[in-house]
């Protein structure tokens, strides 16, 4: 048992004074220099549909009454929608609310008991050209809340698309711009990441554009949205 603890000692003894004597590893392989680049693209689009919250809310002292002038002012309003060429699969209902309330007076005591319901639809307007008219109807059909105007495209592949290649253009002219002036010359391109957003970005002016009130004319305007890419590439050095 003696002789083994031995040899194996003295073996490990050979290959450390092995391994000191071959020095510290070096890393031959050449390092890549690159070069980093980012760049932005924008396209403009003119809203085709908006989405509107339409709601009514009414109280009564008795629930079931409460319901019914509810159902009542709610089925006037999807009416005076459909009159204006809103479909029925573009009206949804998106909230529906019925709960009790109490009011006090000054001196603290109870002065009403009540039951409040509310009844939300969320209409999709595909005719923009309607909007103002809508608004209008929907208001003299009983409409006391509406809320969450938006805007903007069914169709926005074409305009990603866009944005994505103007996005690396961008990127690839200002890689280049950066290479002239320090000097040295583009490579192979070593990666590319690129980030589209599929939402768009309302665009506002002074004019009111972007969903502002504008009651001078039209009481809603669609204005502009945007969709934009940003895109990151690395080139080699030469």
């Amino acid at each position: 048992m003696k002789k083994t603890i031995f040899i194996i000692t003295a073996a490990l003894v050979t290959v450390l004074a092995l391994t000191a004597c071959a020095g510290p590893v070096v890393n031959t392989t050449p390092q890549i220099r690159t070069l980093n680049a980012s760049g932005t693209g924008e396209v403009y689009l003119v809203p085709d549909v908006a989405y509107i919250n339409i709601g009514v809310r009414v109280d009564a002292d008795e629930v079931s009454e409460a319901l019914s002038k509810n159902n009542i002012q709610a089925n006037e309003i999807s009416d005076a929608l459909q009159t204006l060429g809103v479909e029925q699969k573009d009206i949804q209902t998106s909230n529906f609310n019925v709960y009790p309330m109490t009011d006090y007076g000054m001196d603290g005591q109870i002065s009403r008991r009540y039951f409040v319901v509310e009844n939300t639809v969320y209409v999709t307007v595909r005719d923009l050209s309607s909007l103002g008219s809508l608004l209008d109807a929907v208001v003299r059909s009983g409409a006391n809340t509406i809320n969450g105007i938006s805007f903007d495209v069914l169709d926005k592949d074409t305009a990603i698309a866009q944005a994505r290649d103007m996005a690396i253009e961008k990127a690839r002219e200002n890689a280049k711009a950066i290479a002239d002036s320090a000097g040295v010359k583009l490579g192979d391109l070593q990666s590319v990441n690129v980030y589209v957003s599929s939402g768009t970005t309302p665009v506002y002016t002074a004019k009111g554009i972007g969903g502002a009130m504008d009651a001078s004319s039209v009481p809603v305007a669609a204005g502009q949205l945007m969709i934009t890419g940003e895109a990151n590439v690395t080139y080699e050095i030469k």
